[in-house]
């Protein structure tokens, strides 16, 4: 059974994501086996728990590739107190000896339900790197933030993560945590937002527990999220022992990750001790998601939610709402709460009524938008340019619509063939044939153009 599982693993290394795999797949061996099942050994409960609520029916699909049969797979916990516990039945002599080995294992395996840290704001269960959507926007932070928690080619230097609200500066902080106490529960995790730093010290002065207060923060941890740093702008004092606790917490090695709305040194009100401090490590920037990703991560969420939200809705919903990843669950919940009230199908119309309640007055360049102003330019209705007609007044517009569709949207071939009802191949001739169009004719360069700047100068209604 070994060597099946080894066939098994090789199977999902190409069914799972790298990063994914080297964290949940890779350290599993087998513990037990017998002629229909088979236990696999973890590092960890959380690695346990983990695994049996995501990827237990993926390892046993691959077995049932592999192998042709219907294995049933479950997991156990393998670690230095399983040894111990056996060590000890053998040299205990007695019922004594016996219960004294049991009660000593009770306390040894107590760091594996360490699940929080002892103080500070709990970890969001989802917050994991397991449920991070990583794209072009944010695929170096990702990378910055696994490799600060991982024991093999760790970041030793601080981290610091920048973008406006929304971008996951959150969810990634807390998969460091997450990802840490499951790699090994008795690390001393500590995540705070920098308020919530700055309202402690004020409470440690008025209390005269000041003394007590730093040396929590300067020896108390082994890793330190501070969220929100912006906030400290202006708050001189509470900058000056932020700067000394990350002294002390460097020199000792500790691992430090900040996340900030602007760059360190654009921080209004900042002293330069802590500026010093804070651009001393990687900084690292998340951008806004592109169309692709946002489609990505709609599915994602719909997934962990049990939605069944069909792929135009969701295409609607990251073509509409382009803020932030908030505003995306929001629009997501929305729309399936409001299906499940008034019991009605999930469908674009639906997702349309949610949008317009979040989305006022907004002027951003979708497929939609696109295709109203060719319209009004040309003379046609909607119904006719989606129509499957070939009438050279239909089929030019249709076609200038869909190069201007793949000229000013992140929008991929496929989804704007599904706009116009056309395929992804009947695509490509129209953009290839307004190219061609415009190279040969100064006139069509002009028209396009034309379209393109009041399009780019949002002169449209939505």
């Amino acid at each position: 059974m070994k060597s099946i599982w080894k066939k098994v693993k090789a199977d999902l290394k190409t069914q799972v994501p790298a990063n994914n795999y080297m964290m949940w797949i890779d350290p599993l061996d087998v513990s037990d086996c017998g002629a229909d099942g088979i236990q696999l050994k973890c590092p960890n409960h959380f690695s346990k728990k983990w695994l049996e609520g995501y990827y237990s029916n993926m390892i046993e699909d691959g077995f049932r590739r592999v192998a042709g049969k219907s294995v049933k797979v479950s997991f156990g916990v393998s670690s230095d107190n399983s040894r111990a516990r056996q060590s000890g039945d053998n040299e205990a002599s007695g019922n004594n000896g016996r219960k004294k080995a049991r009660k000593e294992d009770k306390q040894l395996i107590l760091p594996n339900s360490y699940v929080r840290p002892q103080t500070g704001r709990l970890l969001k269960n989802d917050f994991t790197f397991d449920t991070f959507v990583v794209g072009s926007n944010n695929d170096f932070a990702y990378s910055a933030v696994l490799s600060m928690g991982s024991q093999k080619n760790a970041v030793n230097r601080p981290v610091f993560l920048t973008s406006r609200p929304g971008m996951g500066k959150s969810h990634l902080t807390q998969a460091l945590g997450h990802y840490t106490l499951g790699m090994k529960p008795s690390t001393r995790v500590y995540y705070i937002t920098a308020e919530d730093f700055s309202n402690e010290m004020v409470y440690a002065f008025n209390t005269k527990t000041i003394n007590q207060f730093k040396e929590k923060y300067r020896a108390g941890f082994d890793v330190l999220l501070l969220d929100d740093i912006h906030s400290l702008a202006g708050k001189e004092r509470t900058q000056t022992e932020l700067a000394l606790v990350l002294d002390y917490m460097l020199e000792s090695d500790k691992k430090v990750l900040f996340t900030g709305c602007c760059l360190p040194g654009e921080i209004p009100k900042v002293n330069e001790q802590l500026k010093s401090r804070l651009s001393c490590g990687l900084i690292t920037a998340m951008e806004a998601p592109d169309f692709r990703t946002r489609v990505r991560i709609l599915r994602k969420k719909s997934q962990l939610n049990g939605y069944n939200m069909p792929d135009d809705v969701l295409e609607y919903l990251a073509d509409n709402l382009t803020d932030d990843v908030r505003q995306l669950e929001s629009g997501l919940n929305g729309v399936a709460m409001k299906s499940s009230l008034l019991g009605v199908p999930v469908d674009q119309d639906l997702a349309q009524t949610i949008v317009k309640n979040m989305v006022v007055q907004q002027q951003a360049i979708t497929l939609d938008a696109i295709k109203k102003l060719v319209c009004k330019e040309y003379g046609l209705m909607v119904k006719e340019i989606d129509s499957r007609s070939r009438q050279q007044r239909i089929a030019w517009p249709r076609q200038v619509a869909i190069y201007i569709s793949r000229r000013l949207t992140d929008h991929s071939l496929k989804s704007i063939g599904r706009n116009y009802n056309r395929y992804h191949a009947t695509v490509i001739h129209s953009i290839n044939a307004v190219e061609k169009a415009m190279q040969q004719k100064q006139s069509v360069s002009q028209e396009v153009g034309y379209l393109v700047k009041k399009i780019e100068d949002k002169k449209f209604v939505n």
